[in-house]
């Protein structure tokens, strides 16, 4: 059976039971054997608040046609992730979500900017779990990590 078509009930059953996810873009493909859509051109990735800009967004699909993960690539790649924990907007080369575990991995040139906690981070390899709030960053010997916050004025 054509891939696309078993996608069509599994969409519906997601829109019924979850978030709306929009996705917009200059063109898109199915590839049936891989259980891949690539998203081409002008991409934009929409959820509740939140959103993510990239040039090619490929959503991959598990055995029960349930999405595994996004990667998007882009010059750059841009972002606002909107959630209970926290407002965070950044850019990578490459941004990877996996929504079983609520994780992103920012890759190249990684920025984000914590907009509740007034933060700022940049690096090689950002990786931000938005269940537990916790992040960890990857330098490189010519890009160290850079971590940038401000400081309670004690009253």
């Amino acid at each position: 059976m054509n891939f696309t078509l078993l996608m069509l009930p599994l969409f519906l059953l997601v829109a019924l039971h979850a978030e709306k996810v929009e996705v917009t873009s200059d063109s898109m493909k199915a590839i049936d054997l891989k259980k891949e859509v690539h998203f081409i051109g002008n991409v934009t990735v929409k959820q509740l608040e939140s959103w993510l800009h990239g040039e090619k967004v490929i959503v991959y699909f598990d055995e029960n046609n349930e999405t595994k993960m996004y990667e998007a690539t882009g010059h750059p790649v841009t972002f606002e992730v909107k959630e209970k924990k926290g407002f965070y907007k950044g850019s990578a080369l490459n941004v990877k979500y996996y929504p079983v575990t609520s994780k992103y991995v920012l890759s190249g040139k990684a920025v984000i900017d914590d907009i509740l906690n007034k933060r700022h981070v940049n690096g090689n390899v950002i990786t931000l779990d938005m269940t537990t709030g916790n992040a960890a960053v990857k330098g490189t010997k010519k890009k160290p990590v850079k971590f940038i916050f401000d400081m309670e004025k004690k009253k």
